[in-house]
């Protein structure tokens, strides 16, 4: 059975973007990308909501690769390899290959989809990733915790919701970024 892992920068106070959707402070150095890279490649589907279905469709385009290093085209080859999903009322249309619309989230369909699927799935952004871990449904989170404190804005983690982890991994970073995976205990 797959994983459901939920994967997301924040900053050390636990949020994805401040008050006004800017996360411009999150923006991984060569270290930190490189990791990540590493962390998706084994990724077979990712579930996006529309938001960071939106950012990371630029991904897509040959030009966010003009005159940037290496790991920005292995992220990007990484991207497009793997099936993705968006979940969005408002989207009429994706502009990336091997992705599909979904209108509602549904537990029960993303059960089947662990079930079946030979590789790990990443849902991301954080209202999408709350209806999967009020349904019980993420069995990982991964996050990299930024050296910055934002005070307010868009959380990483629901507020209502109790989650046991058990540590399984942390990686510290010479840009002081700290990566931090946690398992569901029990």
């Amino acid at each position: 059975m797959a994983k459901l892992i939920y994967s997301a920068l924040t900053s050390l106070d636990g949020f994805v973007a401040d008050v006004s959707g800017n996360f411009d402070w999150a923006n991984p150095d060569a270290d930190v990308h490189t990791f990540v890279n590493d962390l998706e490649r084994p990724i077979g589907t990712h579930l996006d909501g529309r938001r960071m279905y939106e950012v990371l469709v630029a991904w897509e385009s040959d030009d966010i690769l003009v005159d940037q290093p290496p790991f920005y085209r292995d992220f990007a080859t990484i991207w497009r390899a793997a099936d993705k999903i968006v979940y969005s009322r408002s989207l009429h249309a994706v502009s990336s290959a091997r992705t599909r619309i979904e209108r509602e989230f549904d537990p029960d369909a993303i059960r089947k989809l662990k079930a079946k699927a030979e590789r790990d799935i990443t849902i991301g952004g954080p209202e999408l990733a709350a209806e999967a871990l009020r349904a019980g449904l993420v069995d990982e989170i991964h996050l990299f915790l930024h050296p910055i404190a934002i005070g307010a804005g868009n959380p990483a983690l629901p507020d209502d919701v109790r989650l046991p982890l058990e540590l399984l991994d942390e990686h510290r970073f010479a840009s002081g970024v700290v990566y931090v995976r946690y398992r569901r205990a029990g």
